[in-house]
C-alpha cells in the first residue's frame, strides 16, 4: 500500500475551513500566531496562512468567490468540492492533512492504482505578498486521496512547481513562539478501518497500534487516529461522533517555550487550561479545531 521506494512523507500544511477570514485573521492573531496577507485561489477559495520555520503551515480557508467555487466545482475540482461538501456538512474544522510531493502526476496514479483517489489532478497558480511588499507567484500541482466512507476527511499531494520562496521573513516568528507542527489528530469510533488510507497517503507502513487507536510518524510531524474515548482521555475534551468516518479534532503545535506561550495567551485573554506538558485552546469561530501547544524537544 506504501511506496517502498521512499521514506515517510512530510507533512505540507493542514486546511482548516472557516467561515471568513478577517474573524479567523482575529482568532489567530489573539493565539499569538502572525497571519499572512489574505490570497485568492482563481477557483474561487481564498486562504490567510499561518507558516511555521519548519516549512509546514495552517490553511485558514474560506470562500472568496460563492459563483467561482460553483463553476471550479462543475469542472470536477477536487479541492473545492471537497470544500464546499464540509462547510455544508460541519462547518468549520480540519478538512484535509496536506503531504509533500515531489512529482504529484505519480501520486495521483499510484492513489487510483490502489482505489482511493478522490479525482481529477489540479494545477494552479497563485500570487504570495510577503511583508516587505514583495510578491512572487508559485504554482502548485495537487493529487488528491479519500474514502468513500470518511465524507469530513481528504488527504492530498502537493508538489510546489514553481515554488515560493522558502525565505518568508517575519511571517515564521510568532508572539506564542510557535515553531511548527508536531501532531494531528483524528477522531473514528474504529481507527485501523483508515489504516490503508493513511499508509498511503503518508508513505508510512510502519503503523503503532495502541488501546486508543494509531499513529504514524511522518518525516516532520505524528498523526494520530484516536477512538472518542482516546481523544478525551490525551485531550480531556469530548468529541463527539454522530456518524462514522475519520474527523479531524486537534492540531498540536510545537514551541519554543511554554512560557512564553502561556504568557502570550493570558496577555490577549485566550481562555485555555494546561494538563500536564500541554496548553489547550478550545475551537472558537475562525480556530475550527482544538490547537494545543507544546514545547519543542
Amino acid at each position: 500500500m506504501s511506496n517502498p521506494s521512499l521514506a515517510p512523507r512530510a507533512i505540507d500544511h493542514l486546511v482548516l475551513p472557516v467561515a471568513d477570514l478577517e474573524t479567523s485573521r482575529e482568532r489567530l492573531s489573539r493565539l499569538g500566531f502572525t497571519v499572512a496577507a489574505d490570497a485568492l485561489h482563481p477557483f474561487g477559495t481564498e486562504n490567510a496562512c499561518v507558516f511555521f520555520a519548519d516549512d509546514t503551515y495552517l490553511e485558514p480557508l474560506a470562500v472568496g468567490s460563492r459563483e467561482d467555487c460553483l463553476e471550479a466545482q462543475r469542472k470536477g475540482n477536487v479541492f473545492v468540492a471537497r470544500d464546499q461538501a464540509f462547510r455544508f456538512r460541519r462547518g468549520e474544522g480540519l478538512s484535509a492533512i496536506v503531504v509533500k510531493s515531489v512529482e504529484a502526476t505519480a501520486d495521483d496514479a499510484r492513489y487510483r492504482d490502489e482505489g482511493l483517489s478522490a479525482g481529477l489532478l489540479l494545477e494552479f497558480s497563485r500570487q504570495f505578498q510577503f511583508p516587505d511588499g514583495r510578491t512572487a507567484q508559485g504554482t502548485f500541482r495537487l493529487a488528491f486521496a479519500a474514502d468513500v466512507r470518511a465524507p469530513d476527511f481528504f488527504a492530498f499531494a502537493c508538489e510546489r512547481v514553481n515554488p515560493i520562496p522558502a525565505d518568508r521573513g517575519a511571517l515564521v516568528v510568532h508572539a506564542n513562539g510557535a515553531a511548527g507542527l508536531g501532531r494531528i489528530v483524528l477522531v473514528e469510533e474504529n481507527p485501523s478501518d483508515f489504516q490503508y488510507l493513511l499508509e498511503m497517503v503518508l508513505d508510512q507502513r510502519d503503523v503503532t497500534a495502541h488501546s486508543f487507536g494509531m499513529s504514524f510518524h511522518t518525516a516532520n510531524a505524528s498523526v494520530d487516529v484516536l477512538t472518542p474515548e482516546g481523544f478525551a482521555a490525551h485531550y480531556g475534551s469530548s468529541f463527539a461522533l454522530s456518524e462514522r468516518g475519520l474527523q479531524g479534532a486537534a492540531v498540536v503545535i510545537v514551541v519554543a517555550d511554554l512560557v512564553v506561550t502561556e504568557a502570550c495567551l493570558a496577555a490577549n485573554g485566550v481562555g485555555y487550561h494546561k494538563t500536564g506538558a500541554r496548553l489547550f485552546v478550545a475551537p472558537e469561530k475562525g480556530q475550527g479545531v482544538i490547537f494545543a501547544f507544546e514545547e519543542l524537544k
